[in-house]
């Protein structure tokens, strides 16, 4: 069943059309005016924040500087802090929303081939390959998108050095989430493996996305688990340190085929797609295993982007659905391992109780649990509106096990 792209219309000299394309999910411009060089930016910004889109013609660089201009001139109506933090954070979200839509007006287009038709413009045909699919005729998209797509391309080209597999290198394509923040891959890196019986094990890995409190239970003796399952794998990266640690065969699964496509290059650039299958979209894949390592989006809410599937889990959908069907997905005397921030915590967005309710009412228990501070740069950020709960997360490996 093919499905209908929308168009967009306008005149330019004669009467003209493009496929229109956003990764946000914006609606294609229902108002088009061509713009250039000469337009000023406080009228760029009244013409965009009422709903007219502006299609440039000018420099490439021009409309990089137009475009910064006009963040500079929305960030100065920036909310406030609020009296909570959790209303601090839905605000933000909200001005976050209406700045990308305001700017997610000024298009550029592509033409046939995926080129870019204006004065000093970069070579944009493989970063737009690479993210969009072959090309299939003139498409309308935001500068904004596409200036996201070459900083994904960059991405993807010079990898994320990952120090939980030696420095070697993930590659990250457009609208998969990147291993930057190492502390959640290295708790995976570093956690006692459950040991099995000689000649069985299946060992599951659910998402790409401190101390040891526990020792493993006395009395567990065999060897180490020979099958791993990643659902969610994203990247790659925990499949990838799991077959790293010894587990002979790894099964990963994602919803997205864009993950599922990036999974598939960075686990043969490192010499393991002969021990690592990738599929999906399904959350747990048929079967029991020894163990199961989910690590959610941290944060409950709407994505706004491809990319926002990596941190915001609509009311904790794929949390819940992990713990749910962990009981049934696990070997006698297997684990669970849940790698989750408490950063909703700290935003008041869930509390300690109701995880900790939900581990219960799916019939599991916490055998152990090992924590590590995040150390990316807005953790220490004083002027981030959401300092405090910043500064105070914690990400946890709880270890379950069926009660």
């Amino acid at each position: 069943m093919s499905v209908s792209v929308p168009l967009v219309r306008w005149t330019e000299n004669a009467p003209l059309s493009a496929r229109w394309h956003s990764e946000s999910g914006f609606p294609p411009p229902r108002r088009l005016i061509v713009a250039d060089d000469r337009i000023r930016a406080a009228t760029a910004h009244r013409l965009l924040a009422e709903g007219t889109a502006l299609l440039w013609r000018g420099d490439y660089h021009g409309a990089r500087q137009l475009l910064a201009a006009l963040s500079r001139r929305i960030d100065r109506k920036a909310p406030q802090q609020a009296p909570s933090a959790a209303e601090t954070f839905h605000r933000g979200r909200r001005f976050r929303a209406h700045r990308a839509r305001v700017l997610g007006r000024l298009l550029v287009l592509l033409e046939p081939d995926h080129s870019l038709a204006l004065r000093r413009a970069p070579d944009v045909r493989s970063a737009c390959t690479d993210a969009y699919g072959p090309p299939s005729g003139p498409t309308l998209v935001p500068l904004r998108e596409l200036l996201g797509v070459l900083g994904a391309h960059q991405w993807r080209e010079k990898g994320v050095p990952v120090p939980a597999l030696a420095d070697a290198r993930i590659h990250p394509h457009y609208g998969v989430f990147a291993p930057v923040r190492g502390e959640y891959v290295e708790l995976v890196a570093e956690a006692p493996l459950p040991t099995v019986s000689p000649g069985c094990g299946t060992a599951f890995d659910l998402g790409d996305s401190g101390t040891d409190a526990g020792a493993l239970p006395a009395g567990r003796t065999g060897l180490p688990c020979g099958t791993a399952f990643d659902l969610g794998t994203g990247t790659g990266v925990l499949a990838a340190v799991l077959a790293r640690r010894g587990v002979r065969r790894v099964i990963a699964a994602d919803l997205s085929p864009r993950a599922r496509d990036c999974a598939r290059d960075n686990l043969g650039r490192l010499g393991l797609a002969d021990r690592v299958t990738v599929t999906g979209p399904e959350l747990y894949p048929p079967g029991r295993a020894e163990l199961v390592v989910c690590n959610p989006p941290w944060l409950p809410g709407r994505p706004a982007s491809a990319l926002d599937q990596g941190v915001y889990d609509p009311g904790g959908a794929m949390l819940h659905a992990f713990l749910a069907g962990l009981p049934t997905h696990l070997e006698p005397g297997g684990e669970g391992w849940l790698i989750l921030s408490d950063l909703a915590e700290h935003l008041g967005l869930r509390t300690r109780a109701e995880l900790l309710g939900a581990i219960e009412e799916a019939g599991l228990k916490v055998l152990a649990r090992t924590d590590t501070r995040p150390r990316h740069p807005r953790a220490t950020d004083p002027g981030d509106p959401l300092h405090a709960a910043r500064a105070a997360e914690v990400t946890s490996l709880w270890r379950l096990a069926v009660r």
